[in-house]
């Protein structure tokens, strides 16, 4: 049974800049498409952004356009989130998640996810 397990996450002021990692376990995640969520606190989880399993297709959403940039290592059997100018509203608990899909991109709602990491915690301090 595959696992995903987040990290990277932390503390940072306005403007910083964080990167958050997911490995992969148990099981090769290369067949699948896999995205970013976060959470904050009182709030529906969110999706942030998603990537192919080819890693040739993303999307993201348009809070973080521009400033979020989602990667992979195939290798690794990992996931990656390069987090820049952050904001407070970025606050939140962010979560990996794996979807099979051979081809193209995992859609944007979180009920479409087979897998979930436990997430990992990311504050914006103002």
């Amino acid at each position: 049974q595959g696992q995903l397990e987040e990290s990277g996450g932390g503390l940072v002021q306005t403007g910083g800049s964080l990167k958050l990692s997911c490995a992969g376990s148990g099981r090769t995640f290369s067949n699948y498409g896999m995205g970013w969520f976060r959470q904050a606190p009182g709030k529906e989880r969110e999706f942030v952004a998603s990537i192919s399993s080819t890693a040739l297709y993303t999307n993201y959403a348009g809070s973080v356009q521009g400033r979020f940039r989602i990667s992979r290592d195939a290798a690794k059997n990992s996931l990656y989130l390069h987090m820049n100018s952050l904001k407070p509203e970025d606050t939140g608990i962010y979560y990996c998640a794996a979807k099979y899909v051979r081809l193209g991109l995992p859609g944007e709602a979180p009920n479409e996810y087979n897998y979930w990491g436990q997430g990992t915690q990311v504050t914006v301090s103002s």
